[in-house]
């Protein structure tokens, strides 16, 4: 497997003892984890698996995945703490102003008046939008909205973000 993989979950832990797995989600899209889907686990360095899932179904805010094949909780006990990853090949095209979270993820934050802010470590997905979280060189990380009103430029080839901060925002 020669293109660039991507992580869209992460296997958290074993659920029950036939095989199914409990995965903490890394994407937006539900399509991902559809019955049918294939999905690559690494297993050691450079180690690529496929992994087709059979079965799919929502427990306590988490994805529970079964992969044909895996029948017992003896075959997919080594998967904890592992990535669910997909090539570059299976990403979607995204509409405009939509990115997909490693585009966003080591994005350097500035405002609106040059100042810099730090660097996007994680996105948080709490309800109605994405809020990033900004990485200072000293002090607490920043929570940054992203809706219009803030978030006025996304340069994702040079990994640059522009923002105009609300008010408060970085208090």
């Amino acid at each position: 497997m020669t293109s660039k993989m991507y992580n869209v979950g992460k296997i958290v832990n074993t659920h029950g003892i036939r095989g199914d797995v409990k995965v903490l989600r890394i994407s937006d899209f539900d399509e991902r984890f559809h019955i049918g889907e294939t999905l690559y686990i690494e297993l050691g360095t450079n180690d690529m698996h496929s992994l087709i899932i059979d079965g799919h179904r929502i427990h306590k805010g988490f994805d529970l995945l079964h992969f044909k094949g895996y029948d017992n909780i003896n075959d997919v006990e080594h998967f904890k703490g592992s990535f669910l990853k997909i090539s570059e090949d299976q990403q979607d095209e995204l509409e405009e102003n939509e990115y997909y979270y490693h585009e966003i993820i080591g994005c350097q934050v500035q405002t609106t008046d040059q100042r810099e802010l730090g660097v996007i470590k994680e996105i948080l997905s709490p309800g109605a939008n994405d809020v990033w979280v900004v990485k200072q060189k000293k002090g607490k990380d920043i929570l940054i909205p992203y809706i219009e009103e803030v978030v006025k430029e996304i340069d994702v080839e040079a990994k640059h973000v522009v923002i105009e901060p609300m008010e408060g925002l970085l208090d």
